[in-house]
């Protein structure tokens, strides 16, 4: 006589809250971090400190969804590399040549 066992029960599924989403500032801060520093560099400070800064704070403060955290840091850090390439190329513009160069080139294809 072979014994029969029981089937195994079900697994059991706990109850998991939703995932929170990031905040819209947190987005918004990566967002203008990323055209900061791709094309519009006057967007840079904008994601550095007014946007992903604040955000940040509040992260830390409890008042906005902690899955925004790496983007809101994300969109700072890239805020700041932007301020520091926009930095540059106005150290270029101003007192390295680069008016000379752009009014050569004006003088070239403006006649």
């Amino acid at each position: 006589m072979s014994v029969v066992s029981p089937p195994p029960p079900p697994p059991s599924y706990e109850y998991l809250p939703p995932q929170q989403s990031a905040s819209t500032n947190a987005i918004v801060s990566l967002v203008l971090g990323i055209l900061g520093v791709v094309c519009c560099s006057l967007m840079a400070p904008i994601a550095w400190y007014p946007i992903g800064n604040q955000e940040v704070k509040a992260i830390q403060a409890g008042s906005s969804p902690a899955a925004g955290d790496g983007l809101a840091r994300a969109g700072m850090i890239l805020g700041i590399v932007g301020v520091v390439v926009f930095g540059l190329q106005l150290i270029w513009i101003f007192f390295m040549g680069g008016m000379v160069m752009l009014s050569a080139f004006a003088d070239q294809f403006g006649h």
